[in-house]
């Protein structure tokens, strides 16, 4: 299994970026993926969730601002940011648990100047 992250970037508070992750080596039409963030000297925190059926589950901080997606013909899953303030900057990772093993992506760097 292979998550591939990109789409992070440098953007101004109120601004909006969207981030993608792409998945190779595994069934992916069946699988829970995630995002998670960790922004420096700090815990690696689960942001977004959907599932195989496309339920989502969000943290509290997203507060409505960010949305996340998937494409099971792509094999990809997508996080929307939008509204994004300094305290958003992180970088962002996609992850899976298939077969019973974790799977991140390399992570992106998302940087929110204000």
């Amino acid at each position: 299994v292979q998550l591939q992250a990109s789409g992070g970037g440098l953007v101004q508070a109120g601004g909006s970026l969207r981030l993608s992750c792409a998945a190779s080596g595994m069934l992916f039409r069946i699988a829970t993926m995630e995002w998670y963030r960790q922004a420096p000297g700090e815990q690696r925190d689960l942001v977004a969730s959907i599932q195989s059926g496309g339920d989502t589950i969000y943290a509290d901080f997203v507060k409505g601002r960010f949305t996340i997606s998937r494409d099971n013909v792509k094999r990809g899953v997508y996080l929307q940011l939008n509204s994004l303030q300094p305290e958003d900057t992180a970088v962002y990772y996609c992850y899976t648990k298939y077969s019973q093993r974790q799977f991140w992506g390399q992570g992106t760097l998302v940087t929110v100047s204000s």
